[in-house]
């Protein structure tokens, strides 16, 4: 069984795989307060809910884009599982030529979502991880990694607006009925649905452009919390795989073996 764990700002997202299967997965609310003994304790209370004990766990591989926590998991991982895991850093194998200025630049989490997309769809991709923050890689047919965008999420933009406003209050974040609305919560949700959506579309587009390429030349990849729900109306056939970074996390760690 490998254990995989991919750490973002507001989540840890971790699975176990038995040979290419994910039988579990789990989310948890990263906390950069937490010791490694903390994390220990709760991955071992979580997995015996599955049956699953830290014997039983023959390896593990972590992602993550929070510094913080780099050195806690790993050692939780040394304690707990009695394994030196697989980080996702530089000089780690993943099959990438990354055509960034600097490639140690690039977050872990894209990476991985990269590798993940392009062995399960192929080239040339876009791929969107809608999280904490929303990213945008783009992927060629060759497996150069060209580059993206990154951007505020919208639950980012819903906090700057209560925390920076006197009067706007704090909201759930919801996919309204209507574009225009006649209250104040309903015209922020609609507000930061329809932005957002809208802005992913766009942006999408002018990718496209840029490239030279029709929507029907390159696929479309969505992951993330939000992205279920941001992309349900857009205009372009996007593929929404709410396990990529997991799955990409696997197939890093066989290319490693």
């Amino acid at each position: 069984m490998l254990l995989v764990i991919d750490v973002g700002n507001t989540n840890i997202v971790f699975g176990v795989y038995k040979n290419k299967q994910l039988i579990h997965d789990w989310r948890i609310s990263s906390d950069k307060t937490k010791s490694s003994d903390e994390y220990g304790l709760l991955f071992q209370q979580i997995l015996s809910y599955s049956e699953i004990t830290p014997e039983m766990i023959d390896d593990v591989i972590i992602s993550s884009v929070v510094p913080n926590l780099m050195h806690t998991l790993p050692n939780t991982v040394v304690k707990y599982f009695h394994k030196k895991p697989i980080v996702v850093e530089a000089g780690i194998k993943t099959g990438l030529n990354i055509l960034y200025d600097n490639p140690k630049e690039v977050g872990a989490d894209r990476i991985v979502n990269a590798v993940g997309a392009l062995e399960k769809y192929g080239g040339p991709l876009i791929i969107i991880d809608v999280g904490t923050a929303i990213t945008f890689c783009v992927v060629n047919d060759k497996r150069q990694y060209l580059g993206g965008l990154i951007l505020p999420g919208i639950g980012i933009s819903a906090d700057a607006l209560f925390m920076r406003t006197s009067k706007l209050p704090k909201i759930e974040i919801v996919e309204p009925e209507k574009v225009v609305a006649k209250t104040t919560v309903t015209s922020m949700q609609s507000g930061l649905y329809f932005g957002f959506s809208t802005m992913i579309d766009g942006i999408i587009e002018k990718i496209l452009e840029e490239r030279h390429k029709s929507r029907e030349e390159v696929k479309v990849v969505a992951t993330g919390g939000f992205a279920p729900m941001l992309l349900s109306r857009s205009k372009y056939d996007i593929i929404i795989d709410r396990f990529l970074t997991l799955d990409g996390l696997r197939i890093i760690y066989e290319m490693n073996q």
